[in-house]
């Protein structure tokens, strides 16, 4: 529905990692709809499965768009540097791994004011360095890639 009404791009809901979590309930449940056409166990568990993976995908929105809105904030108190900064963190939103050159292709800044901006995001904790290297470094939205990664709870 939220893709329907455009509200989403594609859907966000990962029913796969529920069932690989709960890989013995599965297969189980499968063979008893093989062998005993209990439909409504597959349906139960299935239904849990897209509740479960529902719950995690909002409390990952939730705690994507928290990280998001602090960030923002803190950028928005680092004096001239603000704009520049905050231009350079929405773009990381939709792509949080990043070279300085893709960065001055996706926002039309210059590569030294990309550079400069970058150290200042480096030093806020917000983004990091990835590669250790002078040249070709790829920087990464840490806390962004950190809110998505966070363990959400155990499967039930």
């Amino acid at each position: 529905m939220l893709c329907h009404e455009g509200l989403l791009r594609e859907p966000l809901l990962y029913s796969s990692l529920y069932f690989k979590q709960n890989r013995q309930q599965y297969y189980a449940e499968l063979n008893s709809v093989r062998e005993t056409e209990d439909f409504e166990r597959w349906l139960e568990f299935f239904a849990t499965a897209i509740r479960v993976s529902a719950d995690s995908a909002t409390t990952t929105g939730r705690r994507v768009f928290t990280v998001f809105r602090e960030d923002r904030y803190q950028l928005k108190g680092i004096g001239r540097q603000a704009p520049t900064a905050l231009l350079i963190q929405e773009a990381l939103q939709t792509k949080p791994l990043v070279t300085i050159a893709s960065l001055t292709e996706a926002t039309g800044l210059t590569t030294p004011t990309v550079t400069q901006a970058l150290r200042e995001l480096e030093r806020l904790g917000i983004v990091r360095e990835t590669t250790g290297r002078a040249r070709g470094r790829v920087f990464a939205y840490a806390r962004y890639l950190e809110a998505l990664n966070a363990e959400s709870g155990p499967a039930t």
